[in-house]
Formats: structure tokens, sequence, C-alpha cells
């Protein structure tokens, strides 16, 4: 039953459309009973036993009896006027207009589930999306980025189908059992409580199966997301790929996964298949042993209802099967569906510890200074920094230097708090920066990383990302600030132009000035730069250097730099190592006490 809670749940937000759709089976399924009833009189016609005419109009009562009498007299008036073959046609009309509306309100009914099964769809994938945004850096560090486009992809449109058999399987099918159950009783309680015996069994068998489909699910949905990793992968470093003549190996690789999935899915596959097989050879055992048994009542005259009577209910019953394995069918499925949405509900209720205070404090400006106090953050039960204390003034520039993995990067992460601190405190103008609120706090911050962050958009929309009401003339300025604004005059498109993915039809020299342009566009009191120019070459360098001058103008910047020419020219520099600050000073003073920055200076002096 959680399952199907767990499913439904996301349908709340349609229950207009579920109510019409359960209104619309509920008469699809009447119109349909009354159809196959009505053969029961049909078949009184073809077999001449409905000879007496019956004048007098029956007295109501809830019973078989009533209804039957009240047909019967109301056929009689009829053959009365006219004969038995026009009662005939007017039977055989009669069951084709029920016939016409069941098929209608079906109809109806698939229309309206329609729209909550796409509502649903996008509402999902909308919040898995809203989720990825929120969650932190941290989270992604482990987890494969395929896996999560996976359960934003198939196991949402797993939940869909999932869904909608759900409803039937919730609503529908139970009450045509029911509705079904109900006339059989009617017609005949001794049969139906044989029949009734024997059903359970069948679904017992159905149920086992079923249980064994979701495990077989949740193992191909793993692996659908392990197949959109190596894939992304695979794309991302091509490249390299291709300049060490790994072709083979990474083929090799993706087949190994690829085969794996395919035998899963097949697997699943033929345990989806049985289902249905299974369930209709089962329903057959039980009608063929019910044909037996009532047949055997009938013609040994213990069974209080007539041949066509007897008949119709075979037909009755038969009709019951359809529901019944329906409802395997689609257990089987919402099971399965089930499995896909455990997934997401993993993405949903990840935990996200940064998070806005409650009553967050209203800084929109920077006015004195950043203070490092005490502060300590591990990794993976590593630390990254030891008892860090700096206080950075404003206007000034502070470059951090020092050994890789010696926590430059995760000292300038911090601010922004794509990760939160352990112990110790970072505050920006006195206030502890987990009273500000995370939209505040990013505001009064630009970052330049070594990597250009760009998207497949145009130009102006990229140096414009997360500027509010941002003119052209606006983007055209900040472009000349960053030396972009001639290569982007040349293009075709000018500021038009789609850049392609990841900013691909650029130069790494262009891709950084577009960065750069869009830190200028925003106009933040503090920078962030992290090996803004270690990527590129001379000239690309010179330019972006430039670019980045102009930028830090006016501005407090923290500096991650990895070649020392480039921060000569910083107000203070900290030498980090093993997550400790080791030296700080100037250049010149650092090098005057020939320490860890001189040995620095002296390796790329010589290596250069």
């Amino acid at each position: 039953m959680k399952s199907f809670v767990k499913i439904l749940k996301y349908a709340v937000g349609y229950k207009l459309y579920a109510f019409i759709n359960i209104f619309c089976n509920i008469l699809s399924i009447v119109f349909e009973l009354l159809s196959i009833v009505l053969f029961v009189p049909l078949l009184n016609l073809l077999f001449n036993q409905t000879t007496e005419i019956i004048t007098a109009k029956p007295s109501f009562a809830y019973t078989k009896e009533y209804a039957t009498d009240y047909f019967n007299y109301t056929m009689s008036q009829y053959i009365g006027e006219n004969d038995k073959v026009a009662a005939l046609l007017f039977v055989c009309v009669l069951v084709g207009i029920l016939s016409l509306l069941k098929n209608v309100f079906r109809y109806l009914a698939l229309y309206y589930i329609s729209v909550l099964r796409t509502g649903v769809v996008r509402d999902l994938r909308e919040k898995i999306h809203k989720k990825t945004l929120h969650l932190p850096l941290s989270y992604y560090s482990e987890q494969r980025k395929g896996d999560i486009m996976a359960r934003m992809t198939s196991d949402v449109q797993e939940v869909e189908w999932s869904i909608l058999n759900s409803l039937e399987l919730m609503f529908r099918e139970p009450l045509a059992v029911l509705l079904y159950v109900g006339m059989l009783i009617i017609m005949s309680p001794q049969l139906t409580l044989f029949a009734m015996i024997l059903l359970p069994i069948s679904g017992l068998i159905i149920g086992q199966l079923g249980k064994s489909l979701r495990r077989s699910s949740t193992k191909v949905q793993e692996m659908v997301g392990n197949i959109l990793s190596s894939i992304e992968e695979t794309l991302g470093g091509l490249r390299i790929i291709k300049a060490f003549n790994a072709e083979n190996h990474v083929r090799n690789k993706f087949n190994h996964i690829n085969d794996k999935h395919t035998r899963l899915t097949l697997k699943m596959a033929r345990k989806k298949d049985a289902a249905a097989p299974l369930s209709e050879f089962m329903g057959i055992i039980v009608m063929v042993v019910l044909v037996y048994y009532g047949g055997k009542l009938v013609l040994e005259g213990d069974s209080n209802f007539s041949g066509s009577e007897f008949f119709a209910y075979i037909i009755l019953f038969a009709r019951l099967l359809t529901p019944v394995k329906a409802f395997s069918t689609a257990y089987a499925i919402v099971l399965k569906g089930a499995a896909s949405a455990d997934r997401i509900e993993e993405v949903l209720n990840a935990k996200n510890e940064i998070v806005d205070p409650n009553n967050p404090k209203d800084v929109k400006e920077f006015s004195t200074s950043i203070t490092y106090k005490d502060v300590q953050f591990s990794y993976d039960n590593a630390i990254v920094l030891d008892d860090v204390n700096i206080t950075i003034e404003k206007g000034k520039t502070i470059a951090l230097v020092g050994e890789s993995g010696g926590g430059k990067s995760t000292f300038a992460d911090l601010l922004p708090r794509f990760y939160d601190l352990e112990t110790g405190e970072i505050l920006i103008d006195g206030i502890n920066i987990k009273e500000i609120s995370l939209k505040n706090l990013r505001r009064l911050m630009g970052i330049v990383t070594q990597e250009s962050i760009l998207f497949n958009d145009t130009i102006i929309n990229n140096i414009a990302l997360g500027t509010k009401n941002a003119t052209k003339e606006q983007v055209i300025e900040a472009a000349k600030i960053a030396n972009a604004h001639n290569f982007i005059s040349e293009m075709d498109n000018g500021y038009e132009t789609n850049i392609g993915d990841r900013g691909g039809k650029l130069s790494g020299g262009q891709r950084q000035r577009l960065s750069i342009a869009r830190a200028v566009l925003k106009n933040p009191p503090i920078l962030i730069l992290d090996e803004a120019t270690s990527a590129l070459d001379t000239e690309s360098e010179k330019l972006v250097q430039d670019a980045l001058f102009k930028l830090m103008e006016n501005r407090t910047s923290i500096v991650i730099a990895h070649r020392l020419s480039t921060i000569q020219h910083a107000d203070e520099i900290i030498v980090l190592q093993k997550g400790k600050i080791v030296e700080r000073g100037t250049h010149t003073d650092l090098l005057k006490q020939a320490g860890v920055y001189k040995k620095l200076s002296d390796l790329q002096t010589f290596s250069s």
C-alpha cells in the first residue's frame, strides 16, 4: 500500500482531473454492466422463453426478481404492441447504445487522466531540477551526474505510467470488480462463493511476480544512471580519449555497462511479460472450473436460475476476469514504478545543510572588512583548513599561494557558503555570514574560475547571467572593460552569437574574458579569482590579466594564484601549506624571508 500512496501523492495537485476520471470510469462500468445483463432477456427471446405476456406491473422491491419481472413486463408491453423480432431489435439497439455510452465515458476518463499524467511529469522534473540547484556542491562530489539525469528522465517516465496504472488500480478496477461481483452474487450466491475461493490463489501468484519485478526494476534504473554517466564522461573527455588512443578502452568499458543493462532489462521484461499471460491462464483455469461446477448445478437442476441466466453469468464472470487481470498487471507495473519513485525521492529528500537563517540580517553592502576567525574545515576526515585567522580590509587584494591541496580553493569557497565551516566563523563587516541570506551574501561577490563556466546560449545572455534588467549598452560596456568587445564585434551575429556547449566555439582566452565581463556587469564589491589565467597562452593571458586589473580596481579581491608573477602587486600574500598559514606578507617581504614562498618563486623562475 505504501507504494501506491508514494506514487499517488504526486497527483494531489490534480484532484479535479482525478475525480472526473473516477466519475467517468464509474459510468463506463455501469453502462458496460447493463449491456451484459441485457443478454439475459436477449437470450430468452432467442430461445422463445419469453412467451407469457405480463400485463400487471410488478410492485417495487430491491430484489433480483423485481428487476427481472419489470424488464419482462416492459418487454411484454413492447411485444404486445409489435412482435418478437421488433423486441429483439429493441434490445440489440439498447445494448449498442449502452456500449457506445460505455466507450464514450471510457474515452473521457482517459482524456482527463492524460492531463494529470503530463502535469505530474512536468512538476516532478521541475521539482528535481529545482532541488539540483538548491543542493550544496558537496552533494555532487558524492553523486554521478549521469545518475541524476536518469532520475530526471527515465525514472520520471516510469512514475508517469505507474500513476496511470495506480489510478486504474486504486479506483476503476476495484470498483468494476465490486459491481461485477455484486451482480454475480445476485444471480447465484452459491456459484459466486465458489469462484471467490479460487480467485485469491491466482492473485497470490501474480503478487509474488510483482515483488520480483520491483527488485529488477531498481537494478535497471541504476544501470541507466551508469550508462548516462559513461556517456557524459565520454563526451566531456573526447579530446583526451583521442589523444591517448583510448577509444578501445572507453568503448569496451561502455559495452560492458551496456551489456549488463541489456541483461537486466531482458530479465525484467520477461518477468513483466509473464504477468499478463500468467494472470490470463490462471483466470481461464478458474473459468473452466467454474463452468464445470455451474453447468453441473444447472444440468442436475440444483440451481435456481435458467440456462440463459447461467450463460449470462459466464459472460459476466469472463468480463470480471478483465479487471482482475488488469489489477494484477497494473500492480506489477506500480511496484516497478515505486522503485523509480524511491530513486526520485532520494534526491527530493536529500538534506541541504546550507540554508538561510530564520531571521536573516539585511546586508546589502560591504563596508569595512572580511574576517576569517579560527576557521577549520575538513573533508572525508582530512583537514583542509586548520586554525585560519585573517582579516581582509575593504579595497585590498589578498593573494593565496601554495601547493596543490593546500586549501586555497576551499578558503575561497567558504566565503559564499558553497561549503559550511565546522568550527570558527567568517564575518563580513562583523556579521557572521551564516546570519545573512544566501542571496544577499552571494550578491556581494563575483567569481571568475580557472575553467570558464559558460552556457549554450548567446554571448549577451552569458554576460547578463544573473543580472536582472541589464541593457545591451551595459553588456557592451562590461565587454569593453573585459577586452572582449573587439572579438565579439567581429563575429557574424555579434552579441547574439550562440557560443555552443560550454562555449566550445570560442578560444580559452575568449571564454575567460566573457566570464570576466559577466563579473564586471554584476559589479560586486568582493571578487574571488580562482587561478583565472593559469590555463591560457601568453597572449591571451596578457589580455585577460589586463581585464582582471580593470575589474579589481576599487574592489576587495581574493586571488588564488598559480603563476606568482600575476600577484606580485597584491597588498598581502598568504602562503598555505597543508591547510595552515605558514607565511604572509608582501611579495618583497616574503622573498626576504627566504621561506616557502621564496622556494616557489625560484622554482617558477627556473622552470621558465
